[in-house]
């Protein structure tokens, strides 16, 4: 039986538990890496919750559970994948409540993983509040680099971690929906939800 997640320190920047499991993670996740996972279904379709030792280091958001799990498998190949237990259904309860009313807040810790270049633009998306968006433009402007907006189109796209890292609430210059990982409805659907006025 794979031991409970254990988080409550986490969120303790200075704690030296937090300090080992991050140096670990920097590694990457090798073959005694375990990968908590569980699908489930919410209004936007099927969805999946992983989380590493760290925490949440996956929402995805599809049409059907077979295609979730594999695309897990695929980019988790070295890792152990395990079925969630009683603690990880809560916290699947928590993505999917926030997924049906955003203005719930997240509050998780999260095993986000990526290019130094993508984690400037993903924190940038975190700070965008909820039933807000911005153009592609803004973050590039945001982190410092005019320039890249296609680079920045890239980390939204790169981005594993539905609704957590907002990536839903960018959009183009003139305020259009653009691409999104899990589809531009739903997309569509969670700026509805963030702004019903």
């Amino acid at each position: 039986m794979p031991k409970p997640i254990n988080t409550h320190y986490l969120k303790t920047e200075d704690d030296p538990r937090r300090q080992a499991v991050l140096a670990r993670a920097h590694a990457g996740y090798s073959a005694n890496s375990q990968i908590r996972f569980a699908l489930g279904e919410c209004s936007l379709g099927s969805i999946l919750v992983a989380a590493s030792e760290i925490g949440i280091c996956a929402i995805a958001l599809g049409d059907g559970p077979d295609l979730l799990a594999r695309e897990l498998r695929d980019r988790f190949p070295q890792a152990e994948l395990i079925g969630g237990d009683h603690e990880f259904d809560q916290w699947v309860a928590k993505v999917v409540g926030f997924v049906e009313a955003p203005a719930i807040g997240l509050d998780l810790p999260l095993d986000i993983r990526g290019t130094a270049f993508q984690q400037r633009v993903w924190q940038a998306l975190r700070q965008i509040p909820v039933g807000e968006k911005a153009s592609y433009t803004d973050i590039a402007q945001r982190i410092g680099a005019p320039k890249a907006v296609r680079a920045v189109a890239g980390a939204c796209a790169a981005n594993t971690l539905a609704v957590a890292i907002p990536c839903h609430r960018v959009v183009r210059s003139d305020g259009s929906l653009s691409g999104y990982r899990w589809g531009v409805k739903r997309k569509a659907e969670l700026l509805r939800r963030e702004n019903p006025a």
